[in-house]
């Protein structure tokens, strides 16, 4: 009954998938032969609103037809009107929909840093493009450390982005661990935490050095799975044990809004100690919530 029960969930994911993606391929289209740098904005604004409005669809008939077990708890003072960054641990793809199940229509048009990769997802990758999230190329540190002018490459997509991001209100979405956590990516890793792979600060130090005064805050988001190993379709067949998603806002000191990550030896020891605190609190959180006491249905 579980798969039957999977099977009719892709096909509403699908549907709402080729449905959605029509107008916002069309308007995409407006939006490569627009001439002025105004108008196109417009033109994004208006490919935001379809984009909201398919994760608003995905969203009802999930919560309808899977009904899964959440336990929410959201910081006051969230707005649509606001720019936020957006931090999370990572286990599976299911994490996407918990995060927009919690924040949808609270803060603006999520961005995710993607990899590049994932470009070549049927329809969701030229949707990703045209609504203009980073892809990032993501190279090892092997890779880096023989060519350093790599390294540029994902700044320059984040650059991309926070200028972008200037013009309107937003959300950027980063998992700041780079992979979905693993047993075996954590022994690879030697990670210092129970539940967590090491998290890397460049993309966040970034984003809060290009968007400044703009950025409302970070909000750091623990999600927290009853079932030792998540599967997005096991999401979907509805045998998904109880979630918690914990949403945590932290204001921005004003020390972090004025080094530079990249030409700073000192500010950027002193945001990797930070990220690495809140990873810290993250990892017992994530002990605490390994077992919730109880859960209420999401609505």
């Amino acid at each position: 009954m579980s798969t039957l029960k999977g099977l009719v969930s892709l096909l509403l994911l699908i549907t709402g998938t080729v449905f959605w993606s029509a107008p916002l391929y069309a308007l995409a289209l407006v939006k490569l032969v627009t001439p002025s740098r105004r108008l196109r904005r417009r033109v994004l604004a208006g490919l935001n609103r379809i984009a909201l409005a398919w994760i608003g669809t995905n969203l009802w008939w999930m919560r309808r037809w899977l009904r899964p077990t959440l336990e929410i708890h959201l910081p006051e003072g969230l707005s649509p009107d606001q720019w936020w960054l957006v931090i999370a641990n990572h286990r599976s793809w299911t994490d996407i929909f918990l995060l927009q199940m919690a924040l949808h229509r609270r803060i603006p048009m999520p961005r995710f840093f993607l990899k590049r990769e994932l470009i070549w997802v049927p329809v969701i990758g030229l949707a990703w493009w045209a609504l203009e999230f980073p892809f990032m190329r993501r190279y090892s540190r092997d890779a880096i450390a023989r060519n350093p002018a790599l390294a540029r490459r994902d700044r320059e997509a984040t650059q991309r982005l926070c200028a972008q991001a200037r013009q309107m209100p937003m959300a950027i979405y980063n998992f700041v661990e780079g992979t979905r956590f693993t047993p075996h990516k954590q022994r690879a890793q030697q990670s210092p935490y129970d539940h967590l792979l090491r998290p890397r600060a460049g993309g966040c130090a970034q984003v809060v050095n290009l968007l400044g005064n703009r950025l409302s805050g970070i909000l750091d988001v623990t999600l927290a799975y009853a079932r030792e190993r998540p599967t997005f379709w096991d999401f979907l067949c509805g045998r998904e044990g109880p979630v918690s998603v914990d949403v945590r806002r932290h204001s921005l000191p004003d020390w972090m809004r004025q080094g530079d990550y990249h030409q700073d030896p000192e500010y950027k020891e002193r945001f990797q100690r930070w990220l690495n605190a809140l990873w810290q609190e993250k990892d017992r959180r994530l002990e605490q919530l390994a077992r919730p006491a109880c859960v209420t249905s999401a609505s």
